[in-house]
C-alpha cells in the first residue's frame, strides 16, 4: 500500500519558508544531534504511548497477579493526565526500590500495598519482569521501515554509495525500546554503536563507542526491547531468537521506563549512557551544537531536567529544534519560549503554527511538518 505524501504547499508561504531555511542552515553550519521519541516510531506501525498501554495492559503475557497490581496502580493516577504504562511502571519500580529497602533494613513491614493488597519485593519484582515483557511483545510488529532507511540517509548523505563523511559523525539519543534506528543504520552499512560488542547476539562494552570510523552513535537511554539480563549479571545482553532449553536468559527484559527512575539510573548501563548524553550536549569550543527534537512529547522529567541545564550551560551554543504535534508550545516548550535568556535558542516547529523568541507565526492550518516523516522530507531538501 502506497502513502501519499503530505501537501507541503502551506508550508511553502512567506513565513514558514523562512522557518525551513533557518532549519537548514543549523542544521547544515552547526554540529548535530537528535532526540526521537516515540512519535518517531508511529510511521513506521508502532504504537503510540496510549496505544501502547492498551495493548499491554490486555497482554496474555499478564498473570491475574500481575493485573491486579496494575489495576490498583491506575486507581494512584486517578484524575491525572493521561497516565500511560510507563506511569505505572515507574511506580511499580518505586515501591519496588522501597520493598527492598525496607527488607535490607530489616523492617516489621516489608511489603507495598497497592489496591489494598499487601505485596513482597518478589511478587513485585515477577510483576515488573513480566509487565515488561508483555511491553515488548506489544511491540512485536513488522514494522516498515523505509522512512528511517529515508531519515538516515537524508541526514547522513553519502559522498558515494556505500561511503560516508567521517566528519558527519552524528549523535542520536533515543527513548523508544525499538529497534528501527540501529536497523536503518545497519541496512544502510553505515557504521554505528549501540553501546554493545558482537553481532546479533552481543554483550555491553561502552568502549565501542569510541570507534574512529563510527559516523553514529545510539544512546538507548530507556533500554531496548532486544536487551536481556543473563542469570548473575546486571549489564545487558542483545538477544535474537532463542537458546533452546540451555539458554542462560532470566527473561529480565533491560528496559526502565520510569520518569521517577533515579534507582535504575544509578545503576549501569543507564548511569553510563546518562553521562554520555550529556556530554554530547555540551558545544564544542569551535562548532555550534544543534538538536533536532522528533516525536517526543516532554514527559519525562529526568530528560527534560538534563535539557535544561545543557540549555542554559551552553553560553549560547546550543540550539534546540523541536518538532511538536501540539499546536502552539506548552508546558516545557512555554517555559522556554516565555523565558527571555533562553528563548532565542530554542526554535519550535508546531502542528499550529512557529515560534522562536519574539517571532510568532500562528497557522489556521494544521502544519504538516511536525511528523517524522516529513522531517525526513526536509532533510532531504524537499519543499
Amino acid at each position: 500500500m502506497t502513502t501519499i505524501p503530505d501537501d507541503f504547499s502551506v508550508l511553502r508561504s512567506t513565513a514558514f519558508a523562512g522557518a525551513i531555511v533557518k532549519f537548514e542552515e543549523l542544521t547544515t553550519q552547526s554540529r548535530r544531534a537528535f532526540l526521537l521519541g516515540a512519535g518517531a516510531s508511529y510511521c513506521a506501525g508502532l504504537p503510540l504511548l496510549a496505544d501502547l498501554t492498551k495493548l499491554t495492559l490486555t497482554s496474555a503475557k499478564l498473570q491475574p497477579e500481575d493485573k491486579a497490581i496494575l489495576e490498583g496502580l491506575q486507581t494512584n493516577f486517578a484524575g491525572a493526565t493521561q497516565p500511560n504504562i510507563e506511569d505505572y511502571l515507574s511506580e511499580l519500580i518505586d515501591l519496588l526500590a522501597i520493598s527492598e529497602r525496607r527488607m535490607t533494613r530489616n523492617a516489621t513491614v516489608q511489603t507495598a500495598l497497592i489496591g489494598g493488597v499487601q505485596y513482597t519485593a518478589k511478587q513485585l519484582s515477577d510483576a515488573a519482569g513480566r509487565i515488561k515483557l508483555a511491553i515488548v511483545e506489544s511491540l512485536s510488529v513488522t514494522p516498515s521501515i523505509s522512512v528511517h532507511r529515508n531519515f538516515v540517509r537524508a541526514v547522513h548523505k553519502a559522498i558515494r554509495p556505500g561511503k560516508w563523511a567521517a566528519d558527519q559523525s552524528v549523535d542520536y539519543l533515543v527513548l523508544n525500546y525499538d529497534t528501527l534506528l540501529e536497523d536503518a543504520l545497519a541496512l544502510e552499512m553505515m557504521p554505528y554503536s549501540d553501546g554493545l560488542d558482537g553481532g546479533p547476539t552481543g554483550w555491553w562494552n561502552p568502549s565501542t563507542f569510541t570507534r574512529s570510523d563510527l559516523i553514529a552513535r545510539v544512546l538507548k537511554l530507556h533500554g531496548s526491547i532486544n536487551w536481556c539480563e543473563f542469570q548473575g549479571e546486571t549489564l545487558p545482553r542483545r538477544v535474537a531468537g532463542t537458546f533452546g532449553s540451555g539458554s542462560p536468559i532470566q527473561g529480565q527484559v533491560l528496559i526502565w521506563p520510569a520518569s521517577t527512575k533515579y534507582r535504575e539510573t544509578q545503576r549501569d548501563p543507564y548511569a553510563q549512557l546518562a553521562e554520555r548524553a550529556r556530554l554530547v550536549l555540551k558545544p564544542s569550543v569551535s562548532k555550534d551544537l544543534v538538536l533536532v527534537v522528533c516525536g517526543y512529547s516532554f514527559g519525562d522529567a529526568h530528560i527534560n531536567i538534563e535539557l535544561d541545564r545543557a540549555l542554559r550551560e551552553s553560553d549560547g551554543q546550543l540550539a534546540f529544534v523541536v518538532f511538536t504535534s501540539d499546536a502552539v508550545p506548552v508546558g516545557q516548550l512555554k517555559a522556554w519560549n516565555d523565558d527571555p535568556s533562553i528563548t532565542d535558542q530554542v526554535l519550535i516547529f508546531a502542528r499550529g503554527g512557529f515560534f522562536h523568541g519574539g517571532t510568532k507565526e500562528p497557522s489556521t492550518t494544521d502544519l504538516p511538518w511536525w511528523k517524522f516523516e516529513n522531517v525526513t522530507r526536509l532533510l532531504k531538501g524537499d519543499r
